[in-house]
């Protein structure tokens, strides 16, 4: 029976204690941003709870606005799903929506039936193509934006004509009313359009946010437009859409629906840096480079450590030509071949059949035949190789 000891670890391995001295460091520091992150988040959760949120103090939020209309007495209620929206909608509401992208088609088919019979004013934000054709029949958007953020009202519209210019500069639209009005006009067409409804109501497309920001109210007409726009009733609904709406009976919306817009061309960018990246370091990548091992190995391990790779491998063939390839290049010196010719058998034979003075019929199969068909055959062909080597060199 055979034992097989166990190699020692060596200088170059790690034990789990170095591995975490040298990287306790690291962890430590991610732990600590990571709680940064979430108390940061915790304390500023209420400030800052969004863009468009009336709710919110930050730069793009519109706390300021709901603020100063609440000074006019006009009350502010928040609503994130669509169904409170339509329940909220009254000839004394204005029904603001937030994000009119976000929507889905049922939806927004809902919505456009409420908003006809509602008999309020609804102010469509910054909505694109799709809504605004579904929202407010007979505007279309044009795929350019105003090149400039501050515009001119040029129009009848009394809101308008008060604030003067305003930062409305976004999305630009085209109407079919007749009745519409047409204001901060970009290129002929306008950045705000009001039509009347039939039930009694009208509705305001809005192309930009700007005027609703809290840092932007203060700058040219914005305060003006924004409290004459939403303080025309009495009471405001600010219908901000939230992953709530998901749940819609009439329609389902999957993970993509979910994403935000542009994630395609981020996760293209992502692809691209990466073959950059493994591009830029496959370059600094050069030959093989011979490196003296930390510690000394004999040269039995060796042999032992590679017998058993082409075991585990089951490389016979490897494993013999290996083999026969030692052997003809220790034997070539012996009988007088040149050592690049060792590996010709029209060379090495005949040399080794004279000096052991024999036919070398034999020596073909045992110095080029083929691969041992099992282990036996294998260890058979080892055995072979040494006597004929110790038979060569026997004087």
């Amino acid at each position: 029976m055979t034992t097989e000891a166990t190699l020692p670890a060596t200088s170059a391995s790690r034990t789990p204690r170095q591995v975490w001295t040298r990287t306790r460091g690291i962890v430590l520091a991610l732990v600590l941003l990571l709680a940064g992150a979430v108390v940061i988040a915790l304390v500023r959760s209420d400030a800052n709870r969004g863009s468009l949120d009336p709710r919110s103090t930050a730069p793009e939020g519109s706390r300021a606005v709901a603020e100063l209309l609440a000074d006019r007495g006009v009350s502010t209620r928040v609503v994130t799903t669509l169904e409170a929206a339509r329940a909220a909608a009254a000839p004394d509401t204005t029904l603001l929506i937030a994000v009119p992208d976000l929507l889905g088609q049922a939806q927004k088919t809902r919505l456009r039936s409420t908003m006809a019979e509602s008999g309020g004013r609804t102010i469509l934000v910054a909505a694109g193509s799709s809504s605004v054709e579904q929202l407010a029949p007979g505007v279309t958007a044009d795929p350019a934006t105003s090149l400039r953020s501050t515009l001119e009202p040029e129009c009848d519209f009394l809101p308008a004509r008060r604030a003067g210019a305003a930062d409305t500069g976004g999305l630009r639209y085209t109407a079919l009313h007749l009745e519409a009005d047409e204001c901060y006009p970009s290129q002929r067409l306008a950045t705000l359009i009001r039509f009347p409804e039939a039930s009694g109501g009208d509705t305001v497309v809005l192309g930009a946010p700007d005027i609703l920001f809290n840092d932007r109210l203060g700058e040219q007409g914005n305060a003006s437009l924004a409290l004459q726009l939403l303080g025309s009733r009495p009471h405001l609904v600010w219908y901000l859409p939230s992953l709530a709406d998901a749940s819609t009976p009439d329609e389902e919306r999957d993970i993509f629906d979910l994403l935000p817009s542009g994630w395609l061309w981020g996760t293209l960018q992502l692809f691209i840096a990466a073959a950059l990246a493994a591009l830029w370091r496959a370059r600094r990548l050069g030959p093989l480079v011979p490196e003296n091992l930390p510690v000394a190995i004999r040269a039995s391990e060796t042999v032992e450590g590679r017998a058993r790779l082409y075991r585990k491998a089951n490389a016979r063939d490897r494993a013999a030509a290996a083999l026969r390839s030692t052997t003809r290049t220790r034997l070539a010196p012996l009988v007088g071949v040149p050592v690049a010719q060792a590996h010709a058998p029209e060379a090495l034979l005949p040399a080794l059949s004279a000096h052991l003075h024999g036919d070398g019929q034999s020596l073909q199969p045992l110095l080029f035949g083929p691969p041992p068909g099992d282990d036996a055959a294998l260890i058979s062909l080892a055995d072979q190789l040494d006597a004929l080597e110790r038979e060569v060199r026997r004087p």
